[in-house]
């Protein structure tokens, strides 16, 4: 397991740290991996418990200097969800491990504005065959970065044969990368894109280049759709996208913004065939800072299912309309410019 956020969540009242314990019990062998930042909040009794038990947990880079066993860059975040089971089953996308999971769509927005309480959409995938290995090798090869000690002996890789018709790759990506995969990966399927290309982000605030990229396209006449945020638990970051839409909007790009939930999911569908469903965001951050990890899917079957996914997020979202959009008030502008400051780290 390796989550940027890591809590002990629940379903149908049994807790993570009770399944877990009990797998333990039967003799399975545990390796987790947790952010230090993103799971700051997760007492450390969970954790404790679960390496008293035999598993084997790790805390990538801690904020504390002095317990870091690998050179300090409290800057850089490991924001990847992988689960693998038993090396046959994986799991991977946008959802943390993270309570505000619990709350019930019926919470929506709460009139303070505190997503903690809020209900949540967000998206993974479970992925069975060959492309499960490439996920743990992932998880594998961040376990030999930050020095952890040499897992329990299992059969880690079994033999995967291929399942389906849909041919998956995986691709992670972390700041030692001179070229950003996944970022790669995106850019050539939209410049590639015939008649639509929608997208979905959690935190939109998109390098320069992308952004110019999907104006491009959607001048091309191609069909551009962008799902995101109005609300967010980095409030900021929904200021600082608000600040480029001008350019998006004039270009014939149409923006979502979901009000009644915090959006969360990152998906990514062009044309019929080309899906990408993980952990990158439309930001910064994702290409330069983050540890990440996308599953880019060819087929049509996967593709109908998140366009069909992305069809419901719009049809609950608001549309933003370009007129409104230029007489936005001014305390709103101020809100945005402010943001803007600290697009780079976004």
């Amino acid at each position: 397991m390796e989550y940027f956020i890591l809590a002990n969540v629940q379903s149908n009242g049994v807790h993570l740290s009770d399944l877990l314990l009990d797998r333990l019990r039967a003799g399975v062998k545990i390796n987790m991996i947790y952010d230090a930042f993103g799971s700051r909040d997760t007492p450390d009794a969970f954790f404790q418990g679960l390496r008293q038990a035999g598993a084997h947990v790790i805390e990538f880079n801690p904020t504390d200097p002095f317990q870091t066993r690998v050179g300090w860059s409290p800057n850089d975040r490991d924001h990847r969800k992988i689960a693998v089971i038993d090396g046959r089953i994986g799991i991977t996308g946008g959802v943390n491990l993270d309570l505000a999971y619990d709350n019930p769509p019926s919470a929506g927005i709460p009139a303070d504005g505190n997503t903690r309480k809020a209900y949540w959409r967000d998206t993974a995938v479970r992925i069975e065959g060959p492309a499960v290995a490439e996920l743990q090798q992932l998880f594998f090869e961040t376990w030999r970065e930050q020095r952890a000690p040499a897992p329990d002996h299992a059969d880690y890789f079994p033999a995967l044969p291929r399942v389906g018709v849909q041919t998956i790759r995986v691709i992670g990506s972390s700041p030692g990368n001179r070229r950003p995969l996944y970022y790669a990966s995106l850019m050539t399927a939209m410049k590639s894109a015939r008649r639509r290309v929608w997208l979905c982000s959690g935190y939109f605030v998109p390098p320069h280049d992308e952004r110019k990229e999907l104006a491009k396209i959607a001048r091309a006449g191609r069909d551009v759709r962008i799902v995101v945020p109005a609300f967010s638990d980095v409030q900021s970051a929904v200021f600082a996208a608000r600040a480029s839409y001008g350019d998006l909007l004039e270009a014939g790009v149409k923006i979502y913004e979901m009000r009644d939930a915090v959006v969360h999911a990152k998906l990514a569908v062009v044309d019929d065939t080309w899906t990408a469903v993980g952990s990158s965001n439309l930001d910064r951050r994702s290409v330069v800072f983050n540890n990440e990890v996308d599953a880019v899917i060819l087929g049509h079957d996967t593709a109908a299912q998140v366009e069909s996914l992305l069809r419901r997020y719009m049809a609950v979202a608001t549309r933003i309309n370009l007129a409104e959009w230029k007489d936005r008030p001014l305390s709103e502008r101020e809100r945005e410019w402010q943001a803007r400051i600290w697009q780079y780290w976004m």
